[in-house]
């Protein structure tokens, strides 16, 4: 398949008004199904009324991306750059769609700014309870407000996170990326790691399960033996204080 892909790579550079479109819809035919499993991966993060079909459609984009800017010569696979891409472009639909409620984004912003608040005034991680009093609410109200923030994270540590989720400064129009770039990716991916070392052993563990081995939250309460509702609001929770602890950096 990827002679397929370097030969459909070299039509569209020499002569894109005469692309083999017979070729191209193979490779299409070829990786849907990807497209189709990230989208089904990432609709499972998200709340009942994203449709899946959106995110497919935004997939597909990316996929045609990846076909036309391939290259060979960056000494990768293509399924890993379509990865990349596909996930990006459904990452950017999300975006457009702004499907997080105001009142949830406005919850977020209070428990961050009393997290910081109480971070700074103890010179520790605050605990749930010491946010609660913060903010002038009590435990259940607190909870409950976690819980509403499930789905914020996709978009939240993606946008931060350098690996097929490139940071803002990172999203450019060229796809290599200058030495600067890759300092800042390497300072980002420094900074992210001791912003980790600040969560509890749980908040790891789940953010590790989540992010890096692509578990749902329903798999990650079976391995944790927890309520999938409990592991949303673990999961909600140590984005929030990543968040926190990320905000006013120069990245």
């Amino acid at each position: 398949m990827n002679a397929g892909i370097n030969k459909y790579q070299q039509a569209f550079n020499l002569h894109q008004e005469n692309i083999d479109t017979d070729l191209r819809d193979d490779l299409i035919h070829k990786y849907t199904p990807l497209v189709k499993y990230i989208a089904e991966r990432m609709a499972i993060r998200l709340p009942p009324n994203i449709s899946k079909e959106e995110l497919t459609s935004a997939g597909i984009v990316g996929l045609f991306d990846a076909l036309d800017k391939f290259d060979s010569e960056m000494g990768i696979k293509f399924k890993t750059y379509a990865e990349h891409r596909i996930r990006g472009a459904i990452l950017d639909e999300l975006r457009k769609m702004d499907w997080i409620p105001r009142s949830v984004r406005k919850d977020i912003h209070m428990i961050e700014d009393a997290m910081i608040a109480v971070r700074s005034m103890l010179g520790r991680e605050p605990e749930d309870f010491e946010v609660a009093r913060k903010m002038g609410i009590d435990m259940d109200s607190y909870h409950k407000m976690i819980s509403r923030a499930r789905g914020v994270g996709l978009l939240s540590l993606d946008e931060i996170m350098p690996d097929g989720n490139s940071p803002a400064f990172a999203r450019q129009t060229s796809d290599s990326t200058s030495p600067f770039d890759e300092l800042k990716i390497k300072e980002l991916k420094d900074i992210i790691s001791k912003a980790l070392l600040g969560l509890s052993k749980k908040e790891q563990i789940v953010i590790s399960l989540y992010y890096y081995d692509e578990l749902t939250l329903k798999e990650i309460a079976g391995v944790l033996d927890l309520t999938e509702s409990r592991i949303s609001q673990i999961h909600s929770k140590a984005i929030i204080a990543l968040r926190t602890k990320l905000k006013g950096l120069d990245i």
